[in-house]
């Protein structure tokens, strides 16, 4: 689990590192939880980093931060929004603008929303971003049932670790495991380009040893980009039948 985290924080920092040497000046991330990126990262100094949370995550991170004496290396603005209310509104009156290139990203989220919110989300991250704009999430893909029962058991034996280290949350029923849409098919579907990659690939990358065949395709990272050639439709470009995926 730490070696997944590690691998996927990396994975996600370049994204953002390479899309502002692309050019891209505004960069929004959903669900921001204690993302630390807009205090960590070096941002070209045109960037705008936009975050959205609830209210009391939001609150919580900005006010321990202040206490650590951290500040952002970037302009910083928060969205304190639940991701269930009308977000693309507020997050337009903070000064977003859905005429220029975005880098977003969905990291840790997709699994706990149900299908409708996951497609919901999509739609309205493809409505905000005009050519060149980028995406990157992680997402666990349909799995049939068996492949759902093994994951749980995974589950319930992290929680089971877990509890001994004072954490006892059971996350069992809080990941939506059900038939929804593949996410890097419902992107290529909606002018988007993607690219996927496995975990273990992830691993070998970063010096690591590939992780248990069985786990491998349990965790999606996507980076996706979006282009735009003749009436509209996007090219597709699958780089390996794996689960990280890049939009692009």
């Amino acid at each position: 689990m730490v070696d997944v985290i590690a691998v996927r924080t990396r994975y996600f920092d370049e994204f953002f590192l390479q899309a502002a040497a692309a050019g891209i000046h505004q960069a929004v991330i959903l669900a921001s939880g204690l993302d630390a990126r807009a205090y960590r990262l070096r941002w070209p100094n045109e960037t705008t980093v936009y975050e959205i949370d609830q209210p009391q995550v939001t609150q919580f991170k900005t006010a321990t931060l202040a206490q650590l004496g951290a500040t952002p290396t970037v302009n910083h603005l928060v969205v304190a929004m639940d991701l269930r209310q009308d977000w693309p509104a507020a997050l337009r009156q903070a000064g977003f603008d859905p005429g220029q290139p975005t880098a977003w990203i969905a990291e840790g989220l997709f699994g706990y929303l149900p299908p409708d919110a996951r497609d919901r989300l999509l739609d309205n991250i493809t409505t905000l971003s005009v050519e060149g704009s980028r995406f990157v999430l992680d997402s666990v893909p349909p799995l049939p049932q068996a492949d759902q029962d093994h994951f749980r058991r995974s589950i319930v034996r992290l929680h089971h670790r877990w509890q001994n280290h004072g954490f006892n949350v059971d996350m069992t029923d809080m990941i939506y495991l059900d038939d929804h849409n593949d996410v890097t098919a419902y992107l290529d579907a909606h002018g988007w380009e993607t690219v996927r990659a496995s975990t273990s690939e992830l691993f070998l990358a970063n010096g690591l040893d590939p992780i248990a065949e069985l786990d491998d395709d349990r965790a999606v990272l996507a980076r996706a980009s979006r282009r735009f050639s003749g009436k509209g439709s996007a090219a597709v470009r699958i780089c390996c039948p794996a689960r990280i995926c890049t939009v692009r």
